[in-house]
């Protein structure tokens, strides 16, 4: 049983590691993860300045560490946008090959207030800007949904070393806090993915676990249900 302790501070997390982007103001874009469909060759997302003020909005992309491969580009890097008015903003694919599995970057939406009245002489201003990054997702064609791809994970155990491998095609989303049961063992993950064919070794205080539990997130970063699986000693 999850303790109450345990349930508060896992959902705090859950909500800084998956939705934290919904809840920002200044530009906000239509969705929580960008799907890049290797089938379509690109995609678009729009984002909307929340704030009362002319912005321009510049947009970067990001590789994860594991993944310094360049696959996509966007366009236009660099926006104008009024108040509560919306750019869209495209994601091309540009892979030399075709995809085997899916792939993982991420995307910064920064949004840099324009137009600011000046300020008095002698007083001096700080400039805010707020920044959204999100996770982007590369689909290869030809490979079917996957809602659950945190059930394709194995795990095992050695002593004090718990190990989970990765051997699907599919990035898997979820918290790094584990736990170890049966008691009250744990674990935490140095990331909240597990990239396709990756595996992750990390200590855990775990005597006599057989199944661990998880907390894993949909395509989206929503948090479902927590999900055992069972260990391999």
């Amino acid at each position: 049983m999850i303790s109450p302790n345990y349930a508060r501070r896992l959902g705090a997390c859950l909500v800084l590691l998956f939705c934290g982007p919904l809840l920002a103001d200044g530009m906000v874009p239509d969705t929580s993860v960008v799907i890049v469909n290797e089938a379509d060759g690109e995609a678009s997302v729009s984002v909307t300045n929340t704030d009362d003020k002319l912005a321009l909005l510049h947009v970067t992309l990001e590789d994860i560490p594991e993944d310094p491969e360049p696959l996509l580009f966007v366009t236009p890097p660099l926006a104008r946008v009024e108040p509560s008015k919306s750019q869209l903003i495209r994601f091309i694919l540009q892979s030399p090959k075709p995809l085997e599995t899916q792939r993982l970057k991420r995307v910064i939406f920064e949004g840099m207030p324009q137009g600011r009245s000046t300020t008095e002489a002698g007083h001096a201003r700080v400039g805010v800007t707020v920044r959204q990054n999100l996770p982007v997702i590369v689909h290869p064609k030809g490979l079917a949904p996957n809602r659950t791809p945190w059930t394709g994970l194995s795990w095992s155990l050695d002593q004090t070393q718990l190990t989970v491998h990765n051997p699907t095609p599919y990035v898997v989303r979820l918290a790094q806090e584990l736990r170890l049961l049966p008691g009250t063992g744990s674990a935490l993950l140095p990331r909240t993915y597990v990239l396709p064919g990756e595996t992750l070794s990390v200590t855990a205080s775990a005597a006599g676990a057989t199944r661990v539990q998880l907390q894993p997130a949909t395509v989206y970063g929503f948090a479902v249900a927590p999900y055992e699986a069972p260990i391999t000693l």
